[in-house]
C-alpha cells in the first residue's frame, strides 16, 4: 500500500481540495479585479506573447495554432520532458525558487529555524550519489528480508497493508460523501505496474512493444538486484497483473460517483471478498476502530481476493519484491534509477533524458515534506498584492456566475435555488494553509535516503489515522503553496490555488486586466465550475451526496451533457486513438463553464470601467480569449499523448484551448468566425451550460 497509490486510489474516488479564508458573501459588489498595476507585464508590455501566434492561420480553423502556431514550431522539447507547456515553464520557475531555498538550507540550516536541518538533510541524503552507490542495495534487504519471510495468506496481507508495498487493493481514508464533516476509510482497485489496464489487454504493435519493454524492465531489476531466476519471475507477475487487469474498472466508470461510493459494514466486506480477512486486515493497517469501508470497484475488489485464493504465494512475493524495488529505484544506485527511467520515461512517454539530479530533489522534497519548504516558499513569493487582487477577482467570477444561474434558460427555480444556495457555501483558499503540517516526530537522516522516503510516507497515512476519529479538518491543504496547479474538492465544496500559480502567464498585477480575466479567471471559473460538472453536480453545498436536481433539469443537463461529449470523442489527436469524451467530461465542463464564467465576470469589469482600448490591433474581448489559448499551448510526445488520452481525466491541451471557445458566442463575434470555418459551430448546435 504505498502512498503514491494510496493516493491514486482516494482520487478515483473523489478528487482532494484545500482551504483558505472564505471570501465576501458574493452578494457585495467587489472592488475592481485584476486592474492592471503601474509598472510593465512581466510577458510582453501587457501581459501577452504575440510573437507566439500565427497569423497565417484563420482564428476560426484552428484556434489553438493561431494562438500559439509559432511557439509550437519553433520550441524545442526539452529532452527531459514528456510534454511541455506554460504549466511546465511556471513551475520550472517556481523549481528553481524552491531551489534556492534548499540550497541556502544546505550551507546554512540554522536559517530555516526548526524545520531547516530537517530538509538540509533531506536534500542532502538524496544529492549524495556517492554515498548512494556506496552503500548499494543494502538499504533494501530489510524490506525485502520481511517479504521474503511471507508463509501465509496472514503475512501476505500484513504486507499489503503496510505503507509503502504495493497491492491489489489500496486502503485509505478521506472525507464521507453522505457526511463530509467526518471520514471514513475506503478500498479502491490498485497494483498494475504500467499506467492501467488498457496496456496489458489492448492490442497492437504499440502495446505489444510496451509489453515487451515491461517484462525486460522487471527483469533488469531481479538482475540488479542479485536475485536469481528473473525471467520466470517476471513471466509470473505480469500473468498475474494481466488477471488483475482484466477486472479493474475502466477509468471512465471510476469517476461515477454512484457506482464507486458503496458504503459496507464487515458482514458485507466479508462477503464481496472474505479473502482479505477484513477485521484482521484492518486493524492491522490502523483501521480496527472502523465499522464501515467505502468499498470503490466492488467487482474488481472481488477479484483480487479471488487472486489471493488462487495465485501461489511465491508468485504473490515476486510481485511485492519487484514492486517494492521498482517503486524505490530512485533511491537507489544510479543502475537502478536509470532501468526505472528507460522504462517508465523513455518507453512509456517518449522521454530521452532524465532530469536534472537537482530539478528531481526539488520534487522529492516536495512530495514528502513540502509545508516545510512553503512556509519560507510563501515568505519570498507571495506578496499581499496578489492575495488582494485574487480576493476581488473571484468575487466577480462568484457574482458573474450566480447571475448566469439565476438566468439559466434550461433550470427549473427548484434546482436554480439549490444550484444558488452551493455557490453561496463555496469556499475559496488562496496561496497557502492557515495552519501548517507539523513535522517534528518525523526522523530524516542524512545517510538513509530511502528511509527517509520510507518514514515520511508512514508519517503522512499515520496523521491521516490520528485525524480519522475526529471531525474534519477544513484547514488541511492538499497541495504546497510552491505547486503550480489548483483544485476543487466536492466533499468541502473547496477550491485552492497555491501560491506559485499566482504568476505569469497565468496571473500579473501589471497585466492588462483581459489578460488576467481570461488567464486565471479561466483557471479559476475551471475550479469553480467543478461544482457543477457531471460529478461535481452530484453533491450539494455542504460537500454531501445529495439529488437535489429535479427529474426534469437533470434530463436537460444530461442531454447538453450529452452533445458536449460527442464533440470531444470525435478529436483523433493519434490516428486511431480518440479523446474519451466520458472520460474527460467532468474536466471539459470545468473549461467551457470556467471560460464562459471568466468571460461574463469580465464583461462586468468593462460595464464598470468602460470598454478597454484597441492594443496593438486586439480588442478587449480578443484579448482576454487569446490569453486562455495561451495558457494552454504546449508539446506533448507521442508516446505520453498515448498515455494521456487512456488514462488522464483532462483532454490534451489543444483541446482545451479549441474545444470550449467554439461553443461560446462571444469569441465567433470577436473573431469574426463564421460558416465555412473548420471550427464553426452552429448556434443552435453549441453547447450551453454554465
Amino acid at each position: 500500500m504505498t502512498t503514491r497509490k494510496y493516493a491514486l486510489a482516494a482520487a478515483s474516488l473523489l478528487a482532494i481540495a484545500i482551504s483558505s479564508p472564505a471570501l465576501a458573501d458574493h452578494h457585495e459588489e467587489a472592488a475592481p479585479a485584476a486592474t492592471a498595476a503601474s509598472g510593465q507585464a512581466e510577458i510582453g508590455s501587457w501581459g501577452i506573447d504575440l510573437d507566439a501566434r500565427d497569423l497565417s492561420v484563420d482564428p476560426g480553423d484552428d484556434f489553438n495554432r493561431y494562438a500559439n502556431g509559432h511557439w509550437i514550431d519553433t520550441t524545442e522539447m526539452p529532452s527531459d520532458r514528456s510534454r511541455y507547456g506554460s504549466f511546465d515553464m511556471l513551475r520550472e520557475r517556481a523549481e528553481v525558487q524552491v531551489h534556492e531555498i534548499l540550497e541556502e538550507l544546505v550551507a546554512d540550516p540554522a536559517s530555516g529555524g526548526e524545520l531547516g536541518q530537517m530538509v538540509a538533510d533531506f536534500y542532502g541524503a538524496w544529492m549524495d550519489t556517492d554515498a548512494i552507490e556506496a552503500r548499494g542495495t543494502a538499504p533494501l534487504q530489510p524490506y525485502l528480508a520481511r517479504i521474503d519471510a511471507i508463509e501465509d495468506t496472514g503475512d501476505l496481507l500484513g504486507i499489503f497493508g503496510t505503507v509503502g508495498y504495493a497491492s491489489p487493493v489500496g486502503v485509505g481514508t478521506l472525507e464521507d460523501p453522505a457526511d463530509p464533516t467526518r471520514y471514513i476509510a475506503f478500498a479502491s482497485q490498485d497494483g498494475l505496474g504500467m499506467p492501467n489496464r488498457d496496456y496489458y489487454l489492448n492490442e497492437g504493435e504499440e502495446y505489444e512493444g510496451f509489453r515487451t519493454a515491461y517484462r525486460a524492465y522487471i527483469v533488469q531489476l531481479f538482475d540488479l538486484a542479485g536475485i536469481e531466476g528473473g525471467a520466470d519471475r517476471a513471466d509470473r507477475i505480469i500473468a498475474l497483473e494481466t488477471q488483475m487487469a482484466e477486472t479493474q474498472w475502466e477509468p471512465a466508470r471510476q469517476r461515477d460517483i454512484q457506482q464507486i461510493y458503496n458504503p459496507m459494514n464487515r458482514e458485507q466486506l466479508a462477503e464481496l471478498a472474505p479473502q482479505f480477512e477484513w477485521t484482521t486486515w484492518l486493524e492491522g493497517i490502523g483501521l480496527g476502530s472502523v465499522d464501515t469501508v467505502v468499498a470503490a470497484e466492488t467487482t474488481a475488489i472481488t477479484a483480487a481476493g479471488e487472486l489471493i485464493e488462487s495465485v501461489p504465494l511465491d508468485t504473490w512475493k515476486d510481485y511485492l519484491t519487484f514492486h517494492f524495488i521498482s517503486d524505490n529505484a530512485a533511491y537507489l544506485p544510479a543502475a537502478f534509477d536509470e532501468a526505472r527511467f528507460n522504462f517508465f520515461g523513455r518507453t512509456l512517454r517518449d522521454t530521452p533524458d532524465q532530469r536534472d539530479r537537482w530539478k528531481r530533489g526539488v520534487e522529492l522534497v516536495d512530495d514528502n515534506i513540502g509545508e516545510a519548504i512553503g512556509q519560507i516558499y510563501v515568505d519570498r513569493h507571495y506578496p499581499p498584492e496578489s492575495q488582494r487582487q485574487m480576493t476581488e477577482l473571484i468575487a466577480n467570477l462568484r457574482a458573474a456566475l450566480q447571475e448566469r444561474i439565476e438566468n439559466s434558460d434550461w433550470m427549473d427555480e427548484a434546482t436554480r435555488a439549490e444550484a444558488v444556495a452551493k455557490l453561496t457555501a463555496f469556499e475559496p483558499r488562496i496561496g497557502h494553509p492557515v495552519e501548517w503540517i507539523d513535522y517534528s516526530d518525523l526522523e530524516i537522516r542524512r545517510d538513509d535516503l530511502l528511509g527517509n522516503v520510507q518514514r515520511a510516507q508512514q508519517h503522512a497515512f499515520n496523521l491521516a489515522l490520528q485525524r480519522l476519529p475526529h471531525p474534519v479538518d477544513r484547514e488541511l491543504w492538499g497541495m504546497n503553496p510552491q505547486t503550480v496547479n489548483a483544485y476543487y474538492n466536492p466533499l468541502l465544496n473547496q477550491i485552492t490555488f497555491p501560491a506559485a500559480i499566482l504568476q505569469p502567464p497565468f496571473f500579473d498585477p501589471n497585466a492588462d486586466p483581459a489578460v488576467n480575466y481570461g488567464a486565471i479567471g479561466g483557471v479559476i471559473g475551471h475550479e469553480i465550475g467543478h461544482g457543477f460538472d457531471d460529478q461535481g453536480r452530484q453533491f450539494d453545498g455542504t460537500g454531501r451526496i445529495r439529488d437535489w436536481w429535479t427529474e426534469e433539469t437533470a434530463a436537460e443537463f444530461e442531454a447538453r451533457t450529452a452533445r458536449f461529449g460527442a464533440q470531444y470523442d470525435a478529436f483523433e489527436p493519434i490516428p486511431g486513438l480518440h479523446v474519451n469524451g466520458e472520460l474527460t467530461m467532468g474536466e471539459n465542463i470545468g473549461d467551457l463553464g470556467g471560460l464562459e464564467m471568466a468571460y461574463s465576470a469580465y464583461r462586468r469589469y468593462v460595464a464598470e470601467h468602460g470598454e478597454p482600448p484597441v492594443i496593438d490591433g486586439l480588442t478587449g474581448d480578443q484579448r482576454f480569449f487569446l490569453s486562455w489559448a495561451q495558457v494552454w499551448r504546449g508539446l506533448i510526445r507521442e508516446n505520453a499523448l498515448r498515455e494521456r488520452i487512456l488514462t488522464d481525466p483532462h483532454s490534451p491541451q489543444e483541446f482545451r484551448a479549441n474545444g470550449p471557445v467554439r461553443n461560446i458566442d462571444a469569441w465567433y463575434e470577436a473573431f469574426g468566425v463564421e460558416p465555412g470555418d473548420a471550427m464553426y459551430i452552429p448556434p443552435e448546435e453549441r453547447v450551453r451550460i454554465w
